[in-house]
């Protein structure tokens, strides 16, 4: 996995819900790959490259650029990672002040689930690291937090006053993906469908990672397809105020739903680990 390399380009807050069927595809037919087995009790934290499956993702870009279309025949692209499309998902896209796209969520009945991308050294390590960071940082903020074995190694569970979430993250070749499932109390467990759902998209998740050197930790950029960014200017017309200049982004907390997978504890004034990977 951390071998050869070759240059890629990488392509070109408010909570705003677009439909799911206007995200491009190559198909209309949906092959979300199958979660991966749970992690083996022998070594149920596995070190190295997050104890990563044989033969499933998440993928470096470069390695499967090809393939594409047998990853996932239908997949929304925005830019840094690029994932697979579930059937009855709903697309909640999240802004920054500046009304550029910070999170794309998928929403699902039982919850959301969101993927980024991060820049992280070319050895592996550093979920491991933001791990023991979220956990301390949770557990300061009086949230009940565990570390569980999944099938990539550590997933961290926690129970927050906003949500119950897990974090699953996976290390790769100076990059590092992460991907939170959020949902009611009990929505998160271990084989819950939600998280079911949540480990196929992070299996079939592909991460495009530019040359251009980045701190470790800093988001990789997240780019909306033109169909969704339509759909998103539309929104913002169609909602603009009396007085507001249509295509103007909204209050950042507006219309954000819960339980958000963006709903961070408190920060501290070095920033924590949830702030830097926003």
């Amino acid at each position: 996995m951390f071998g050869r390399r070759r240059a890629a380009p990488e392509p070109a807050t408010g909570t705003h819900r677009i439909r799911a069927a206007a995200a491009p595809s190559t198909s209309d037919s949906v092959a979300t790959p199958e979660p991966p087995p749970a992690a083996a009790s022998a070594d149920p934290i596995p070190a190295g490259e997050a104890g990563r499956p044989a033969g499933i993702g998440p993928y470096d870009f470069l390695d499967v650029e090809d393939r594409l279309d047998d990853i996932a025949p239908q997949r929304l692209d925005l830019g840094s990672v690029i994932l697979p499309l579930p059937a009855e998902v709903q697309l909640q896209v999240e802004l920054a002040p500046d009304g550029s796209p910070q999170a794309v969520h998928l929403a699902t009945d039982q919850g959301r689930v969101t993927v980024a991308a991060y820049a992280a050294p070319k050895s592996a390590g550093q979920w491991r690291s933001v791990v023991a960071d979220l956990a301390e940082q949770l557990r300061s903020d009086d949230s009940q937090v565990s570390v569980e074995a999944g099938p990539w190694g550590r997933e961290l569970v926690a129970i927050t006053p906003q949500a119950d979430i897990r974090f699953v993250g996976v290390d790769g070749y100076r990059w590092m993906v992460r991907m939170i499932a959020a949902g009611p109390r009990g929505a998160v467990a271990d084989g819950t469908p939600l998280v079911t759902v949540a480990r196929s998209i992070l299996a079939g998740t592909v991460v495009r990672r530019d040359d251009e050197p980045r701190p470790v930790r800093t988001p990789l950029r997240v780019e909306l397809p033109a169909e969704v960014a339509e759909q998103l200017a539309s929104a913002h017309r169609g909602r603009a105020e009396p007085g507001e200049a249509p295509g103007t982004a909204p209050n950042p907390t507006a219309q954000a739903p819960a339980p958000a997978a963006s709903d961070h504890p408190r920060r501290s004034a070095q920033g924590s680990a949830m702030q830097q990977l926003g």
